[in-house]
Formats: structure tokens, sequence, C-alpha cells
């Protein structure tokens, strides 16, 4: 059984440093940050591995609407947080007295009932001061950073993870679940309840969950599948109450806990750069991906509309090209019924087993066809591969010599010569890249 990878969450009132203590963290040299070239990376979210553990790490500082700058009120950080992150950091900022905002936030972090790590920046020199100060707030443990001289992050790291929590166990080897992710009005609680229309509801979960998103079981083919239709946070304060908001948390979340996610683009606002950035989740995780263009019935269109389209779609994600493709409309059921075999191919894509006679045979035509060439003069020798089978995604691991000086843009031409063989459609693949001689 595979688990999920935990996420930590940055929170804080305004100007305490979470973006800049984000950035810290993730330039770290022990704090192994994932990024695959030509991937569309924010500065948000980052995917990092300290200490054998990996753990998504999210700014809420970043978590802004695309109209404006407005930071996340507090009240909403802690929400997102408590409901899809698995530990809070609370970040103050040293050269000031605690607040009553940052006691508040103090509050509804440790009743969130998270593991929660209070992170003092900004210090100077007397941190024994610094951190005394912050006791009465009630959070343990307690860690002095400052961003700008680089001090306290390794201890930090350490920190972090030591006190997260084990991934969660996937269970249901039957069922498979399933995400509908995209940004606000593009259409996913529509799919949501059409998808539920065409079979058979088993069982039904309403916003209020662990995880808050609602859910659906149904049966196709004699396969239980649980779709998820990520509910974006519905904003307090000033701002227009109703409006909602993309949640990088949730979306985080609702990717880890699935196995194939749905991404909505609505047809009549495509090519949108968060669209992207999603996707890029999506891959970085390992996890399925559909590509689901919605309402395809409000659309002004000919028969050669989609012909047209589709390319220009698939150039807008050149790093998913795995990813099928479908146009739907909810009011009509067109295509509706199809996203479910697509669901199904997707997971016979990934839990496909192979022999490793048959893998070193293409490794062996891969290498001579194109023979790795390496960095600072070392050629690489890839000499043999297995399949990695305790990782619910296709994963392998190719032993050779000098595997470190691989060029990025071989390790891709392996990929597309891999799926030339076995296509795989709908699933990232992952190879480890191991020296031994």
């Amino acid at each position: 059984m595979s688990k999920s990878v935990p996420i930590v969450a940055i929170v804080g009132r305004a100007n305490v440093g979470k973006s800049s203590l984000f950035n810290a963290l993730i330039g770290r040299r022990e704090a192994i940050v994932t990024k695959e070239p030509g991937t569309t990376r924010d500065n948000v979210t980052a995917k990092a591995t300290y200490d054998g553990k990996d753990f998504w790490l999210v700014d809420t500082a970043g978590l802004k609407s695309a109209e404006d700058d407005f930071e996340l009120s507090i009240q909403d950080q802690i929400t997102e947080a408590a409901s899809s992150a698995d530990l809070i950091m609370v970040v103050v900022e040293a050269d000031v007295p605690p607040t009553q905002e940052d006691r508040r936030v103090a509050t509804m972090a440790l009743k969130s009932k998270k593991p929660v790590v209070l992170v003092v920046n900004k210090i100077d020199k007397n941190i024994r001061a610094d951190i005394m100060e912050w006791q009465k707030l009630g959070i343990k443990p307690i860690l002095a950073v400052s961003t700008t001289q680089k001090r306290g992050l390794d201890e930090l790291l350490a920190t972090v993870a030591k006190e997260l929590p084990k991934g969660r166990i996937k269970t249901d080897a039957n069922r498979i679940k399933v995400a509908l992710l995209g940004r606000p009005n593009v259409g996913k609680s529509s799919l949501f309840n059409s998808l539920g229309a065409k079979q058979q509801a088993l069982v039904s979960e309403r916003a209020g969950t662990t995880r808050d998103v609602n859910r659906i079981v149904v049966r196709y083919h004699e396969r239980e599948i649980e779709l998820m239709d990520t509910a974006g946070i519905r904003r307090s304060g000033r701002i227009e109450r109703g409006v909602e908001h993309f949640s990088v948390l949730r979306a985080l979340a609702a990717i880890e806990e699935a196995e194939t996610c749905l991404l909505l683009m609505d047809v009549n606002e495509l090519n949108v750069q968060l669209d992207q950035k999603i996707a890029g989740l999506v891959k970085e995780a390992g996890k399925g991906l559909v590509l689901v263009v919605s309402k395809w019935d409000s659309a002004d269109k000919d028969s050669f509309t989609r012909d047209a389209l589709a390319p220009q779609i698939a150039g807008t994600f050149p790093y998913v090209p795995w990813a099928p493709l479908i146009f739907t409309s909810a009011v009509t059921g067109q295509n509706v019924t199809k996203i479910f075999d697509l669901v199904l191919d997707i997971a016979s894509s990934r839990s496909q087993k192979f022999k490793t006679a048959e893998l070193n045979k293409w490794l062996r035509h891969a290498v001579d066809k194109h023979p790795p060439a390496g960095l600072k003069n070392r050629n690489p020798k890839l000499n043999y591969m297995v399949q990695e089978t305790d990782i619910d995604m296709p994963s392998f691991k190719i032993f050779g010599a000098h595997t470190k000086f691989l060029h990025w843009s071989y390790k891709r031409y392996l990929e597309r010569s891999f799926r030339e063989q076995w296509p795989l459609p709908g699933t990232p693949l992952k190879f480890w890249f191991i020296e031994k001689h």
C-alpha cells in the first residue's frame, strides 16, 4: 500500500516573513526540492525531501486571487490549514512583541488538533530572550530563525521532519479515487453531479468532512469510483461574500488522496496559467490526469472547432503529453460517461506490471540508439533496470555508472522511447537512476 505525502502550511499575520521563510527553506541544499525542467512552477508550493521524508510546503501568503493582491485573512489561512494540511507552521516576528493577532493565530492553530510548530523569525543575537517572549502562546516546539542570515533553518527542517505525521495509508484497493480540480466556476460541481447521475450513487458525503470536499461513490463496470469535488474557499471579510477563491491547500490534499485527477477548463476561457500550475502539481505528485474541457454546449463552434482546439490545448501543457483530452458538457451529458472509461484505462496503466527481461531489452535498444552524453566530461552508463512495485504509479530503477551526470534532456528521451513501446495513457512515470558499477 502506498502513502500520501503530508502537507506543511505556513501561516501567520501579514509581514512576519512567511514568503521569505518559504523561499529560504526551499533554497536549502539539505531540502531537496523536486522540479522537472519545463514544468510551470509557482511561488506558493514546493515538494521537498528532508532526512528521507517527503512533504509539500505551502506558503499561505501566496494564496491570493488572480485579480488582486489581497492576502487571505488569518481566519481563512487557519481554515485552509486545519482542513487540508498535516502540520501547521505558525510564523511570528521576533522584533515585535506578541500581538493580539499573533495570539489569535496560535489559539486557532492549536484548536485545529494538527501538529503545530512556532517559528520566531527575524531573530537578533539574543536568541533566548526572543524565545522566552513567545512561550506564553502555548505552542511547542519553538524554533528561532533568521531568513536573511540563514540561521536556524536546518534545525527547523529537522524539527518539521520529526513532527510530521506518517503519510495516510491508502485503502480500498478496489476503489478508484478521482479528484475534480480547476479554477472557480469552471463547472466542477455540475460535472460532479452529472457523473453521479450517470451511475447509481452508493455513498454520498457532503461538505463537512475532514478534507472539506463533496464525495460520491459510484459503480462502473464492477469498479467503485469515488468522486471528490474540491470546493473553493469562500472568503470572509470586506471582500465580496460568495466569491470563490482557488485553494492550493485543498487542491493539494485532494491530489494526494486521489489516484486520478480531472482538470476542468472552461471552453470559453482556455490557456490560463493557473490551469498549467495545477497540471504541474498533479504530475509532480505522480497522479493520473485527464484534461477536461467543460461547458462544450456553450461554445460557438462548428464541426472543425474541436480538431482546431485540441493541438492548441496540448501545446499549453507540453509537460503532460500523456494526459488524454476530452470535451464535455454537464448540461447535455456529452462525453460524461467516457470519463469513467478514461479513469479505468488510467487505473490499468498505473497498475501495469512489466517483465524484467522486456524492460532490459528496451533499455539496451534505447541506449544503443542514442548513447547518453554526460556533463563535466563524464559519460554515464546505464546497465540494467527493474520495476519498483511498491509505488502506485509506473516506477523504475535504472542502475549504472556516473548516473548523476545524466542530462535532463536524456531522461526525457528515455521516457519518450519508453512510451513508444508502452504508451501508459493518463499517467506519469518515474525513473530513478542509481549508482551501481
